[in-house]
This record gives C-alpha cells, structure tokens and sequence, in this order.
C-alpha cells in the first residue's frame, strides 16, 4: 500500500497558538516600557488608629509649593501621589515629611506611567538597577567575630547558672588563650560536674568537652561549627535587611552577598540616605528582663536611674513576629507587640508567677565609638508592672518619642541583626548620571539594530525581512522576560548584554539561511532546502546556545552587581532568540515563503532571495 508523503514546512494549530499566546504575553508585558515611569510618592498613616491623608490636601500642600501633581491615587491603604518633574521629588518628600508630621511616613518611588488597563493586568515596566536610575550604594562589613564572642558569653552565663543551680561549690570558669573555657573544680563535686555537662551538651550540641585530668574540663565549639555559624549569620543578616529595605517602601533594592563578610545594598531612586542608612544599620535587639534586688547586671534606663536586672533574659526579640506603632489610651505612643507561639508560651509561664512584680525591656545596639570600634550599648527602655496574665501579645510603653517608636517598630518586625553591621562605603549616583547612561544605552542598541537590520535585509532579500521581524520581535519577548520575571534588574551592564543579544539572534538565522542556500545549490527543491535547512542548522544551534546558557548561569550564580545584571538579560537573551530564531523564524518562512504554488515559480522565488 502506497505510504502518504508527510506534509513539511507546516506548523499544526496548536503549534500556530502556542506561538501567537507567547509573543502576545511577553509582548503585553513589554508595552508599560513604552510609556515610562513617573516620580511618585507614597503617603502613609504609621499607625492604624491614623486614617489615611486626604488627597485634597495633599494637592493643596503640595501645588502652594510650586510642585504640580500629575495624578494622586488610593490604594492598598496609602496614597500614591505622581509628580509631573521627577527633580522634585526630593523636595515635595522632604516638604511633605515636615507638615504631615510624624503621624505619616512618606517614601520616594517610581510608578508606571501606563494606562489604568495595563495595570490591573500587573503589568509593570523592567526595574532599573542603580546605575540606570541613580540612588544610595552601601557596602557593609558582618562582623561575626562579634557575634561569635556574644555567643561565648551567653554559654558562660548559662554554665555559671547550671554551676548555682546544682550546687557545685569550688567550680570556677576560666578563659584560655585561644578562647576555649576551662571549667576547674573540686573532686567533691564531681557528680553535679557530670550533670552540669551533660545538661551543657543538650543546649549547645556544637560543644566538644575535653578532660584533661580528673578536675579539669576544656569546653570549646569543634572545628565545622565555627564556618557553619558564620554562613548562617550572614544569610540572616541579609534577609533582616531585604526585610528593613521593604519596610522603607523601597522595592527595587539589591541586597546580596559581596564576599566573605561583606554585604552589597543598591537602593535605587533613593536621593537622601540619612533614613536608610539609620534603619539598614542599625542592630538593634530586644529582650525582656526581670528586675532583682542583688547580683545581676547594672543598666540605664530612659530617666538616667540605674536597674539591676537578671543575667539571663525571659525572652528574646527573636520570638517577635510583628511590631506596630500606635498611640495608647492616655494618647502616648507605643509598641504593641506579637509573638510566635513559643515566645508567647515563655511570656505567659513567666508573668503567671509575677502577676504584680516588674519586668523590663533591654533595647541593645551596636555602636561605633570614636577609635571606629564597634560597642554594645544597652539601655532600658521601659520598666512596667505585670498587671494581668499575659500572652503573645502586648505593649511597651515608655519611648522617648513617636519617632523612636516607629523606628523600634520597624527594626523588630523587620527582626535584629544576628552580627553587628559597619558601613564601609556609601555612594550616591545622581538620577542625571543614570539618564545618560540610558540614554549612551539606547544609541548603541539602536545603532547595531539599525546595521543588523540594513544587512539582513541587502543581504538575505526576502529571508531578510523575516529575520528582521524576528529580530524585532525578540527584543519584545525579551523586555517582556524581565519586566515578568520577579527579581530581574536591568543594568548597565544589561544594556551590554542587550546589544550582545541582537548579534546572536541574527547569527542563528545566518546560520540556517546558510544551510538553505546550500540545499538550493545541491538542486533541492524550495521546500525540502528549507525543510533541511533549518533540521541540520538546529543541533549547531542548540550546542551553541546551550553552551552560551551554561555560561550565563555561572555569571549569574558567582557574580554580583554589574555582572549579575549582565548575566540575567544574556540568559534571558539567549532564551528568547532562540525561540524567535528558530520557531517564530520558521513560522513566517512557512507562511510567506514556502506558499502552495507550482515548483517553477517557487523555484524561481528562491532564486530571487537568494541572488
């Protein structure tokens, strides 16, 4: 039975579809580049019991000051005010901060200028990295040594406890040089010593015990704790600070790891630091204390007394899941605090036996003193009496001013650094510079378009057209790609890759119109050379690629800054010419090139692409 000849040069429907739906995706997604983005403000209450501000008066406020107001919106609980000149930005903020008071909080952004319509689809414009945009650059060094001497610490004050509570008379705790503990004692305490270590090793696992002869004991962290620890609080330490970042309303910050103990923070759009600065440094930590009479450690409160409080704490700030600001009953400000379900347990065993006795909060900061060292000042900030039996939820009274209030907020809900933090470099790159580079950006891209395109179309003829169009259309996909995919900065380096992006999408169409014309000149009929044209130019294609893609994905797991930006838009670059190069490409020669018609015309046709 005669076999039916297999239909080539033909996409099915759905194969059409599949084509049509992924280029009106990335395409949609790509239109808010189109229209730009304007200088904005965001209005909020810092409180719940504050409503939000009234637009009239934020547009009076703000028009007596010469500012002119472009639009002002209201959604998800503050307003969005966007400025026709985006030089005043700064101005209107700094203007607005001043007479709304401390009741509001008033951060700089950038908003899509897009029709109302593209934004309810959540389409948003590519998220310009620093260099592009201008803004604060800080480098910070993680001092884990720090936290590290910390640590030892709290396991002395832990030791010296199990040493009072079992009653080990004549033990004593002493430091070795290279910061291991030596715990000494007499041979009539042995068994409690046992007891001690074995209750020692069920809080700190990480310990290794020593006995160097019958009463002497070296306790130290073994050998994979320290690097462990060290990683640990570094990838704590920039979560806390994506989390502070957030809380400032800045939505396109970078913060990533920048070598062993450095963290990098790009904050683009932002032109006064000083807030930034204060709140990404800070590192600040909570813990609530239980007050005694003896013994203990001695601290300043708000007042200048001195109180004496517990060594250990009940509970630490880690247990704190959320942090508002409000203003209380007698119309003080205050924080009303949440914690999670184990700190909300210690708090309610603890003030179940105290109903009636005080406790008090320990705030604790790292601070640089005037030889550049790092110090850990701690104050009490409030001292109340347990009124009631609580739980994992409650206030603190007593701050300074609704200010510190609303800082303290942000830092616990945000959480406390597990190592003190130094600024080592802050720069700020003017929003002027970074036109220019977008503005140096654009020509170039235009410029190796335009010679792309002028080539493809002399050379190629008719096949030229379609690669054109491919061409154009890979661009789209690709700005489509990095204003869809979540995390995605272009940069200046980006640009670069942009420009890098065009040569290899025409390269792949060169590389099978090559093979096409090779066909044609082997006496092959129109559609079989396009047929095996694109067949054998595929695997070269893939190899290329694939390779090119492994490269990417290294540049983009290893590097940071500039060189992950470069990477993100060369991985994304090459994703999109491929699908535009090989399938787009093939789906317009199957439409425009290869019609029905007798073999002398079509035969005729190819020989005029490709004269």
């Amino acid at each position: 039975m005669k076999q039916p000849h297999k239909t080539i040069n033909r996409y099915s429907k759905w194969q059409y579809l599949v084509i049509i739906f992924t280029i009106a995706i990335l395409g949609l997604n790509a239109l808010p580049n189109w229209f730009g983005e304007k200088a904005a403000l965001h209005i909020q209450s810092t409180s719940t019991d504050v409503p939000m501000a009234d637009s009239a008066n934020i547009f009076n406020l703000l028009s007596e000051q010469g500012i002119k107001v472009e639009l002002i919106e209201q959604k998800h609980n503050q307003n969005i005010v966007l400025l026709h000149d985006k030089t005043q930005q700064q101005s209107a903020r700094n203007m607005l901060d001043t007479l709304l008071g401390d009741q509001y909080s008033v951060a700089m952004a950038m908003e899509s200028a897009s029709p109302s319509w593209l934004k309810k689809l959540g389409a948003t414009p590519v998220k310009l990295g620093l260099d592009l945009r201008g803004g604060v650059q800080f480098v910070m060094e993680v001092d884990t040594n720090a936290a590290l001497l910390e640590r030892e610490v709290k396991i002395k004050d832990d030791l010296s406890q199990l040493l009072r509570e079992l009653k080990a008379h004549g033990a004593r705790i002493g430091t070795l040089q290279d910061g291991s503990m030596v715990l000494r004692y007499p041979e009539r305490v042995e068994q409690q010593i046992t007891l001690i270590m074995q209750e020692l090793s069920a809080l700190y696992p990480e310990l290794s015990q020593l006995k160097n002869n019958s009463r002497e004991i070296t306790i130290r962290a073994n050998e994979p704790f320290a690097q462990t620890y060290h990683q640990e609080l570094m990838r704590q330490n920039i979560k806390t600070m994506r989390d502070r970042i957030e809380a400032l309303g800045i939505t396109e910050a970078v913060v990533q790891r920048q070598g062993s103990n450095f963290i990098r923070i790009e904050l683009p759009g932002v032109q006064d630091p000083s807030q930034a600065r204060r709140i990404i440094g800070a590192t600040a930590s909570l813990d609530f204390h239980q007050l005694q009479t003896h013994g203990g450690s001695l601290y300043k409160s708000n007042s200048g007394e001195m109180v004496r409080l517990t060594t250990s704490p009940i509970m630490s700030g880690t247990h704190i899941t959320d942090a508002r600001s409000q203003f209380g009953e007698m119309g003080l400000p205050e924080v009303f605090i949440t914690l999670d379900s184990a700190g909300g347990k210690l708090m309610s065993d603890f003030t179940k036996d105290n109903i009636g006795k005080p406790m008090a909060t320990l705030f604790s900061e790292y601070q640089q003193n005037e030889k550049g060292v790092l110090e850990k000042n701690s104050k009490v900030i409030s001292v109340a009496t347990i009124q009631a039996h609580l739980g994992s939820r409650f206030t603190i009274t007593g701050m300074e001013s609704v200010q510190a209030t609303q800082e303290l907020a942000m830092l616990l809900k945000a959480g406390s650094l597990t190592a003190p933090v130094t600024i080592v470099e802050e720069r700020t790159l003017g929003p002027s510079l970074g036109e220019q580079n977008i503005n140096n950006g654009m020509a170039a891209i235009m410029l190796s378009l335009g010679m792309m395109l002028v080539f493809m179309a002399l050379w190629y003829r008719k096949l030229g057209l379609i690669a054109n169009v491919a061409l154009l259309l890979n661009l789209v996909c690709l700005l489509g790609l990095l204003s869809l995919v979540p995390g995605a900065v272009l940069t200046l380096p980006g640009i670069a890759g942009l420009v890098l992006t065009i040569g290899m999408a025409v390269d792949t169409n060169v590389l099978i119109f090559e093979r096409i014309k090779e066909e044609l000149k082997r006496g092959k009929s129109t559609a079989l050379a396009i047929d095996h044209g694109y067949k054998n130019a595929l695997s070269t294609i893939m190899d290329a690629n694939i390779t090119s893609l492994i490269i990417a994905l290294i540049l983009f797991s290893v590097g940071y800054g500039p060189i992950k930006g470069f990477a993100i838009t060369l991985g994304f670059g090459i994703l999109s010419s491929m699908f535009t190069g090989i399938y787009v490409s093939r789906a317009l020669v199957n439409i425009f090139i290869n019609k029905p018609s007798k073999s002398s015309k079509s035969s005729k046709s190819m020989k005029q692409v490709n004269a």
